[in-house]
């Protein structure tokens, strides 16, 4: 139970932070802007032929769910990538600059526990964020489109392919792949939580994760690279796409979470080793 004290006083110092909310108007700006361009510019006519080209009535699957998939798959990739590593950048490297660990520390708390209870608030935090990037852009494109329509899932990259015409079932693969990228996004924030337990400056920590994020980005498109592409960062981060087609392989979704999972506890315990030598009294 104490646990779970430590752990709601953590989270409400996290959102009683001014930055942590900077994502969440971010996004609802960067919604609103994609779902006009989508109604109302090109976007319209790119979605138009793309449904069209593969057979299937635009105005049928021009919906409120096709919309979402597209904000989504959009939005987190790099907007999300931003915000996660600012927060999860700042959970420990903005209190060691304020002076705060030190009046923590005099309490009798281990220091694993204290990393612990913060790395739970960051968890939370990023599976949150990513359902309020979900439901917000479903509203959003219910606003715009209606609610009425099915779900029209293209995503050439990962060689995903999907149309549900039912409602339900399209609503059921939106929710779960958000929970999906909630899963993936998780290991981004760990990242840049491990650089928060470094000797740094927390802007610093942000820097580090979004440019190892994007050298790993850049360097999966490389043609040369296509062979090794499973062993990148951001392609195991991109299986939740996965989580829409007709029959989901799920040794493959398992297979890239446990990946995933593994770099969740090397950055853990990597940021904790170098937590566990740092002196904070002088």
């Amino acid at each position: 139970m104490m646990f779970f004290r430590q752990l709601q006083g953590e989270l409400r110092k996290l959102f009683a932070r001014p930055r942590t909310y900077m994502g969440y108007g971010a996004f609802v700006l960067m919604e609103i802007l994609i779902l006009l361009v989508y109604r109302l510019g090109g976007g319209r006519r790119y979605m138009r032929e793309l449904i069209e080209r593969n057979g299937y009535d635009f105005e049928f699957y021009f919906s409120s769910l096709s919309l979402t998939f597209m904000v989504m798959i959009i939005s987190m990739a790099l907007l999300g990538a931003i915000f996660f590593a600012l927060v999860a950048g700042d959970v420990v490297a903005k209190e060691t600059e304020d002076g705060n660990l030190r009046l923590v520390l005099a309490r009798p708390i281990s220091r694993f526990r204290l990393l612990l209870v913060k790395y739970a608030a960051v968890a939370i935090y990023t599976f949150s964020f990513v359902f309020f990037v979900g439901i917000t852009g479903y509203l959003m494109a219910v606003l715009a489109v209606g609610w009425e329509g099915g779900l029209f899932v293209m995503e050439p990259k990962m060689k995903v392919f999907a149309v549900y015409p039912d409602w339900t079932e399209g609503m059921k693969r939106l929710a779960l792949g958000a929970t999906g990228i909630g899963f993936s996004m998780i290991t981004l924030s760990s990242m840049a939580f491990m650089f928060s337990c470094f000797k740094i400056k927390p802007a610093a920590a942000t820097i580090l994760t979004l440019a190892v994020l994007f050298v790993d980005m850049i360097l999966q498109n490389f043609p040369f690279f296509r062979p090794y592409e499973e062993y990148f960062m951001t392609w195991r981060m991109s299986c939740w796409v996965y989580l829409f087609d007709y029959d989901i392989d799920w040794w493959k979704i398992i297979d890239s979470y446990t990946f995933l999972g593994g770099l969740n506890f090397t950055f853990f315990m990597i940021g904790l080793l170098s937590f566990q030598t740092r002196d904070f009294k002088t």
